[in-house]
């Protein structure tokens, strides 16, 4: 689906319509913070997600491994129930490439 110049138009005029010019700032700033809020919290699972990786390399505790990718499992509301750990890490990629 394709988004040309008269749809953009109508979607602006709509926005002025509904929330007026002097609200249009306010709106964009809002939605800037909330984009930057965003991709804040990827990076930082990111990085978790590289940090979980590298102890599994580096060959830490197996019970501490296995805490912290079900505590990341927990923070990204991924139901852990009786998966293993690499099921966890497979779907806690899939999460953060989302």
């Amino acid at each position: 689906m394709i988004i040309g110049p008269q749809e953009i138009v109508l979607v602006f005029l709509v926005v002025i319509i509904l929330f007026g010019a002097s609200k249009i700032p306010e709106l964009a700033r809002s939605i800037g913070k909330a984009t930057g809020e965003y991709k804040k919290a990827r990076h930082e699972t990111e990085n978790e997600l590289r940090d979980v990786e590298k102890s599994l390399k580096e060959g830490h505790p197996i019970e501490e491994k296995s805490s912290k990718i079900k505590q990341m499992a927990n923070d990204l509301e991924i139901v852990v129930g009786d998966k293993s750990d690499e099921q966890l890490l497979d779907e806690i990629q899939k999460k953060v490439k989302k």
